[in-house]
C-alpha cells in the first residue's frame, strides 16, 4: 500500500493550501500544462473534452432558443473601441495590441479580441437596415486575450475559450427577455449540468460590465469560500447602437435604434466545478460532462486474467453502444490499489470491478466516487445500473455543493460582522446596501470583499446600510472572489 499512499500525498489538502491543492489537482489530473507565454496554459485532452461537454449542452439549448453560431475575426480596429467610451475604459488595462505586421508597421493598432461587442456592432450596423432584419440572434465560439496581472489556470488567464452571444432587437421589452432567458440559459447549465448551485442577480452599477445599461450574474460559491462568476448577461440598450449607428425603419417607416444584449460564460466554469466538488483524493467530476464516466477494473490472479478480461470486453461493447462513456485498464503490471487510486483522483463518476468469482456470478461491483458506495450488480442489468448510479451521483454532488452552500452563508448587519466573518469563517455574506459608491467601497477596502450581485430571490430582505445605517435600497451577496 505504501505506493497507493505516496500517489494521494502529493495532493496538498484542502485545509492545509487550497491554492495549492488546486493546483496539484488540476496537473496531477491532466488536464493542463502550463505554455512557455505567460498567464497561458495548454488544454490537455481530458481538460478539452470537459469544455466539449459544456459546449454540446449550452450550444445545444442556444439553438433551441433561436440562435445561430458565426465566427467574427480575433482583430479589432483601435478606432472601433474609441467608439464607446465606457466600453473602452473598461477594457483599455487588458487590452494587448498589434501594432506591426510583414515588418512594416500598422497604420491603426488592432486589439486582440477582449470581447466582441464592436465588431459585432459594426457589422449589425450593415445588416439591419428594416424591422423585419430583427432579430438577429447570434452566438459565437471562441478565444478571448485579456492580459492578466494575476493569472490561475481555468479561472483566470491571460487567453481563454468561450462564448460570446450578441443580439439585437426592435425593442427594450423585447432585448430585456433575451437578457433574463440566456442568464436561465446559465443557470440551468451550471446547476443541471455541472451540478453547482448558484445565485441570480444583478450586478451593482460598479460591477457591471464596461457600456451596459444593466448586467445580470450567476454566482457560484469555491470550497474555500470565494466566489466564482459562473456567467453574465447584459442588456446594452441603446449604447452599441448609437456608438455603430445600428438603425432600422420601424413598422411605421421612421429611423430607431437597435436595442442589443450581449452574454458569455468561459472556460472558467471548468475551474469553478473543480473548486467546487474536488476533495483531498483529488478531482470528482459530475457524470455529465465527465471525460470517462465508468472506469473497468479487471481483477484476479494470472491463471484466470484472460478469462476475466475477456468478460470485461464484452460488458465494455455493451456500455458503449449504451453511450456510455467507458475505459477500461487491464494493465498487468500495476496493482488494482493503485488503479483505484488513480481513477478516484481523476474524478471518475463510477468504477467498475469484475474478478473471476464475478464472472463466475454473473455480477460486477460498481463503486461511487462520491459516497463510496459499493453495489453488486447483476451484469445483466449493468447498463441500467450504471445509469442509474451516475444520475445519483450527479444528484449527490448538487446536492453535497448546496448543503455546502448554506452552510457557508451568513446574513450580516454591520461592516464589522462582516470583518469578523471574513476573518474567521470562509463564505458568502448578506447585507443591506445605501446604493453608494462609496459605502460599496469601503466594504471592499474593510473586508476584500466585493459586492458580487442582488440577488432576485434573496434568503431575506435587509434593511439598513451595514456601512452607513441608513435605509438600504438593496439586498446585496458580498464576498471575496476569483
Amino acid at each position: 500500500m505504501s505506493n497507493d499512499k505516496q500517489f494521494v500525498t502529493e495532493i496538498t489538502p484542502q485545509s492545509e493550501d487550497f491554492s495549492r491543492w488546486y493546483i496539484d489537482t488540476i496537473k496531477k489530473a491532466d488536464l493542463m500544462d502550463y505554455s512557455p507565454v505567460r498567464g497561458c496554459i495548454v488544454f490537455k485532452p481530458d481538460g478539452y473534452e470537459i469544455w466539449e461537454h459544456i459546449q454540446e449542452e449550452m450550444d445545444r439549448r442556444f439553438k433551441e432558443t433561436g440562435h445561430r453560431n458565426a465566427y467574427f475575426p480575433m482583430f479589432i480596429p483601435e478606432s472601433f473601441f474609441q467608439k464607446e467610451k465606457e466600453h473602452v475604459e473598461g477594457f483599455n488595462p487588458e487590452l494587448p495590441w498589434v501594432t506591426e505586421a510583414g515588418g512594416e508597421k500598422l497604420e491603426e493598432r488592432l486589439a486582440i479580441r477582449p470581447t466582441s461587442e464592436t465588431i459585432f456592432g459594426h457589422m449589425y450596423s450593415k445588416w439591419i437596415q428594416s424591422y423585419r432584419d430583427l432579430p438577429v440572434m447570434i452566438n459565437q465560439w471562441a478565444n478571448v486575450v485579456r492580459w492578466e496581472k494575476r493569472t490561475m489556470p481555468f479561472l483566470r488567464t491571460s487567453e481563454f475559450l468561450w462564448q460570446e452571444g450578441h443580439t439585437a432587437h426592435e425593442t427594450e421589452e423585447e432585448a430585456r427577455q433575451e437578457t433574463m432567458q440566456m442568464l436561465e440559459v446559465y443557470r440551468e447549465v451550471v446547476e443541471n449540468v455541472l451540478a453547482i448551485p448558484v445565485i441570480k442577480g444583478q450586478k451593482t452599477k460598479s460591477e457591471k460590465f464596461a457600456g451596459a445599461v444593466d448586467t445580470f450574474s450567476i454566482e457560484a460559491m469555491m470550497k474555500d469560500g470565494r466566489a466564482v462568476q459562473a456567467g453574465t448577461s447584459h442588456y446594452m440598450g441603446t449604447n452599441f447602437a448609437k456608438a455603430f449607428e445600428i438603425q432600422y425603419l420601424n413598422r411605421e417607416n421612421t429611423l430607431e435604434y437597435a436595442h442589443t444584449t450581449s452574454w458569455g460564460t468561459s472556460t472558467r466554469l471548468i475551474g469553478a466545478m473543480i473548486m467546487v466538488h474536488g476533495d483531498d483524493r483529488g478531482l470528482a467530476l459530475p457524470p455529465k460532462v465527465a471525460p470517462t464516466q465508468v472506469i473497468m477494473i479487471p481483477i484476479g490472479p494470472p491463471k484466470t486474467r484472460d478469462q476475466v478480461v475477456g468478460r470485461a470486453d464484452e460488458l465494455y461493447a455493451e456500455l458503449k453502444k449504451a453511450g456510455i462513456r467507458v475505459k477500461m485498464d487491464d494493465r498487468s503490471d500495476v496493482r488494482p490499489g493503485w488503479k483505484f487510486n488513480e481513477y478516484e483522483m481523476r474524478g471518475v463518476p463510477v468504477r467498475l470491478e469484475i474478478g473471476p468469482r464475478d464472472m463466475e456470478n454473473g455480477v460486477c461491483v460498481l463503486v461511487s466516487r462520491i459516497s463510496g458506495e459499493k453495489k453488486v450488480v447483476q451484469q445483466a442489468d449493468l447498463v441500467e445500473e450504471i445509469k442509474a448510479m451516475l444520475e445519483q451521483v450527479q444528484n449527490e454532488m448538487f446536492e453535497r455543493a448546496q448543503n455546502f452552500m448554506k452552510d457557508n452563508f451568513y446574513s450580516v448587519n454591520t461592516l464589522d460582522e462582516m470583518k469578523e466573518l471574513m476573518e474567521e469563517k470562509r463564505g458568502f455574506s448578506l447585507a443591506g446596501w445605501c446604493g453608494s459608491d462609496a459605502c460599496e467601497d469601503k466594504v471592499k477596502e474593510v473586508t476584500g470583499a466585493t459586492s458580487r450581485n442582488i440577488p432576485f430571490e434573496p434568503a431575506e430582505e435587509k434593511h439598513t446600510c451595514l456601512v452607513c445605517g441608513q435605509k438600504a435600497e438593496h439586498t446585496v451577496v458580498f464576498a471575496r472572489a476569483y
